[in-house]
């Protein structure tokens, strides 16, 4: 992307920079303060795992996002009321399905 700060390396120092780390299995144990090591080989695994994960979280599985259009006017009315808004919103259609028959 032009113009993007993210990285000031060229390609040859990236290699270079990762080339010059230390390999997994000289990693010193003894360093790592006692209360900051996992008690177990499954401990570690997921310690490592949770570390190196990346992109988004993974999701609540009790929601499922869609697309759907609503007034302007409703949009702007919870947008109004500050951050949060798409959870008042959630509750507020909650509310309405407590109230009234789902026929």
């Amino acid at each position: 992307m032009p113009g993007s700060k993210t990285n000031a390396m060229n390609r040859k120092e990236v290699l270079a920079a990762m080339r010059a780390l230390p390999p997994a299995e000289d990693f010193v144990w003894d360093q790592v303060d006692e209360n900051e090591r996992p008690a177990s080989d499954q401990e570690l695994d997921a310690s490592v795992a949770a570390y190196r994960k990346r992109g988004r979280p993974a999701g609540s599985a009790t929601k499922e996002q869609v697309a759907i259009r609503f007034d302007h006017e409703i949009l702007a009315a919870f947008r109004a009321a500050g951050p949060g808004w798409q959870t008042r919103m959630n509750d507020a259609l909650k509310e309405w399905l407590r109230t009234h028959s789902t026929v």
